[in-house]
């Protein structure tokens, strides 16, 4: 049994160091995960445009009762094409260029017209309510390192940058496989000794941001060579993981580590200390990762968080594979833990001080209910000798 660390070390060492890339449309982009630097490909602004409604000025000509006078209008898409000198403004509106020889903007409700002479109840300064060229970026600025995840805002960038396409990380193909002769498909009415098959539609959604597709091959058998033909069909497509939930343990019809075995998958680890879910099974044939996650849903759940979708977020290139974590006080104390790592399902509670952990009482690994009424995973240390009320713990928001 090896450690929840030393088993994502052998994972990640296994995996290229850098992610296969391919090239979209921004339209495609949002979701995708950047393989390479995002830079501009101009100034933006591409001019100093007004950040105001108002009046574009030479700010040394304007003192309080003295007018200047109106010489025409810059709007966007439409520039001034004259050129101020003294005495003289132009009325522009937010994000017009600035015309040649004013060098601050006044906000129209800081100016009186009368006609075309216009009085300021303010002096401005050199560079007020201005957005300089290349304020926001200039050409040829990096705006968004390798392994950053496009999210709309980030995609619209991209789109201000003028880049129209993007290199991405291409994202892996996955299959699953649920093993188990208890169980029957989501819609039939279970025999009395069956139950309702649940983890795929945990662990499809859980997957489907960071994998190009997924494809789920159903229940098989706990048979030895119906389970062996299954994952042979399975790893003889184009992909490039596999998971499989139930068969991994040591029961008498737990038939997956020999199935594997049996097709020539090299095991790199079986059983993992953590709980939920010691009995993790990976390994690879060939470029196919393998990950055997526990049959109850909640171990299957926890070890696809905690394992598969930090594997996934590194073999796209992201820079931190284990995503959003946060610092949270318990709202409750937590007794001693074991040798083994332990990731309590809890809930987020409002506290006088800002928000605390609730630890919930359930640790069953067959409790699916407890887990789809948590806002997240605390994790508690290997032999940890309990914790009070108030102590600060990690948090796996879910």
């Amino acid at each position: 049994m090896i450690s929840v660390d030393d088993a994502l070390s052998r994972i990640f060492a296994l995996l290229p160091a850098e992610p296969t890339a391919e090239t979209l449309s921004l339209t495609e982009a949002a979701g995708r995960v950047l393989a390479a630097p995002l830079t501009a490909g101009h100034n933006q602004p591409p001019f100093d445009a007004s950040a105001m409604d108002g009046y574009a000025v030479r700010s040394a000509d304007v003192a309080s009762g003295h007018p200047q006078r109106l010489i025409g209008t810059s709007q966007a898409g439409q520039r001034f094409s004259g050129m101020m000198t003294a005495g003289q403004c132009v009325r522009i509106f937010t994000g017009a260029p600035l015309p040649i020889g004013a060098d601050a903007v006044i906000m129209q409700e800081d100016a009186v017209a009368n006609g075309a002479e216009i009085t300021f109840s303010t002096a401005p300064s050199p560079g007020e309510h201005i957005r300089p060229v290349g304020g926001v970026f200039a050409d040829g600025d990096t705006l968004l390192p390798s392994g950053t995840l496009l999210t709309p805002a980030r995609v619209a960038l991209a789109a201000a940058a003028n880049r129209p396409k993007v290199l991405v990380a291409r994202r892996p193909r996955l299959s699953l496989v649920t093993t188990g002769d208890e169980l029957v498909p989501v819609g039939r009415r279970p025999g009395p000794d069956q139950i309702v098959s649940s983890n795929s539609y945990a662990l499809s959604p859980l997957f489907a941001p960071l994998c190009e597709s997924i494809s789920d091959l159903g229940i098989v058998r706990d048979d030895l060579g119906i389970l062996t033909t299954a994952l042979d069909r399975a790893l003889s497509g184009d992909i490039d993981i596999l998971v499989t939930t139930g068969g991994a343990s040591v029961g008498e019809r737990d038939y997956l580590q020999q199935a594997l075995l049996d097709l020539g998958v090299e095991l790199d680890f079986w059983k993992i200390s953590m709980r939920p879910g010691k009995p993790l099974m990976f390994g690879t044939k060939g470029k196919t990762l393998i990950f055997g996650l526990p049959g109850n849903p909640v171990s299957a759940f926890v070890t696809a968080t905690v394992i598969v979708l930090p594997t996934l977020r590194k073999l796209l290139g992201q820079p931190d594979p284990f995503g959003t974590r946060y610092r949270l006080p318990l709202a409750a104390p937590l007794p001693a833990n074991g040798i083994r790592r332990h990731f309590l399902r809890a809930r987020l509670e409002p506290a006088p001080g800002g928000t605390e952990v609730m630890p919930l009482a359930e640790v069953d690994s067959g409790h699916l209910a407890s887990l789809a009424t948590a806002d997240g995973l605390i994790i508690q240390p290997e032999n940890d000798p309990g914790m009070a009320a108030g102590t600060v713990v990690d948090f796996i928001p879910l």
